[in-house]
């Protein structure tokens, strides 16, 4: 069930005793999964309500509150970047409903971020660091799921058996990702706290300042590859080596020599992950789209060679043996016709692309893995006032809703 900004204000009100909404104004989200709106009170105080469409939704939610409030205030005051808190719940039947102190900043398109400057990029490198030098123990006390690197190697091939059974999948994609992930040498990394759900909606921005992290839906620790997924995605390779290596100066431990291989793996499988939420949701927009995404993904590879994500090239396709001696025109058949040219004959194979290319060489491009954002929903006639717009308050203007670029969709 949809819900509209003025109904979300009256559930806020509910939820935070005191609090009198006098403007409210829709807030950009995950349109497949939450409601969002930006209220503003009679004191002048902004606040954020977000509710859940669906159970998972809740659940996710839900998972977010426990990682909060694990987050200790020592904790916080080491973070480069701001928090959310969380003011108050209302649960209505099986969903809650969440009301969050409002942050400043803003967030930005990916591609506005990748045409900011040096100090962006620095900012941005910095910010991931910080999570992934997080101590797992906050995962731990948040009873969060926690894996070796081999542990995450095999639940990515549980999700690529489960892909593979919807029939959708182009195969030359599931030949591609099935070898990365048997590729045991790319998967020799340290485990990390992982955000889980990094992407360009939730990380706002003042200037060239990161303000804020937020989505805290999805906290792990696992490969830190999977919040790179955003970034390789976003086909710009000066902005990726600019963040990593501001990221692997911050870091107390040195990033692994294949990160970015694995992190180009998750944006490609992330359509695959798409996919199978759509049919799960029997959304068919959703399936539509990623199915397109596939395509356009399929075809960019087969063009043009795709960003390299296995450290062993893949085994060259088998071909027939050729025959030790020609045929002697007597014993081929009387109606048989000889090629007219000789480029009618097959073609010969092409040595493949060295695989240690890497992470030297410029991606490809690579159908971005985002979902497209839908068109927005007039603002209704509300009894209560829209909030002005200004830089450091979300607007209708703000990127859309969760995408499949992160490796970053809600995993099935």
């Amino acid at each position: 069930m949809r819900r509209t900004p003025i109904e979300l204000a009256a559930v806020a009100s509910a939820a935070v005793p005191g609090l009198a909404p006098t403007a409210v104004s829709s807030a950009p989200d995950d349109a497949a999964d939450f409601d969002a709106a930006l209220l503003l009170d009679s004191a002048g105080k902004r606040w954020r309500v977000r509710s859940p469409r669906h159970i998972e939704a809740s659940t996710r939610l839900e998972t977010e509150l426990l990682v909060l409030r694990v987050f200790s205030p020592a904790i916080r005051a080491e973070l480069p970047f701001l928090m959310p808190t969380v003011a108050g719940t209302v649960r209505q039947g099986e969903l809650t409903t969440f009301v969050y102190s409002h942050l400043s900043g803003r967030t930005r398109s990916i591609e506005d971020l990748t045409r900011g400057s040096a100090r962006m990029s620095r900012e941005l490198g910095a910010a991931m660091a910080a999570i992934h030098d997080l101590p797992p123990s906050i995962v731990q006390d948040a009873d969060l799921p926690s894996y070796t690197a081999n542990e995450f190697r095999q639940r990515k091939l549980n999700e690529l058996d489960q892909a593979a059974t919807t029939g959708q999948i182009p195969a030359a994609l599931l030949r591609r990702w099935e070898h990365a992930l048997e590729d045991v040498a790319l998967w020799r990394f340290k485990p990390c706290v992982v955000h889980g759900d990094l992407h360009e909606d939730n990380i706002l921005v003042e200037g060239e300042r990161v303000i804020a992290v937020t989505g805290w839906t999805d906290l792990r620790v696992g490969d830190p590859a999977d919040d790179f997924a955003w970034l390789v995605a976003a086909n710009n390779q000066k902005f990726v080596d600019a963040i990593l290596e501001s990221y692997s100066a911050s870091r107390k431990d040195a990033p692994d020599r294949h990160l970015i291989r694995r992190a180009a793996l998750s944006a490609e499988f992330a359509l695959a992950q798409w996919l199978v939420k759509g049919i799960a949701a029997e959304d068919g927009r959703m399936v539509a789209e990623a199915k397109e995404m596939l395509a356009a993904l399929e075809s960019d590879i087969a063009q043009y060679g795709g960003q390299p994500i296995s450290v062993e090239p893949p085994p060259a396709p088998s071909a027939p043996p050729a025959p030790s001696s020609p045929p002697s025109a007597a014993a081929a058949p009387a109606n048989a016709a000889a090629p007219a040219d000789p480029a009618d004959a097959a073609p010969q194979a092409q040595p493949a692309e060295p695989a240690d290319a890497g992470e030297a060489k410029d991606a490809r491009d690579v159908s971005q893995a985002k979902e497209p954002a839908p068109a927005r929903q007039a603002p209704a006639k509300f009894s209560v006032a829209p909030i002005p717009a200004d830089d450091d308050t979300h607007t209708d203007d703000a990127a859309g809703p969760e995408s499949p670029a992160n490796g970053t969709v809600s995993r099935p």
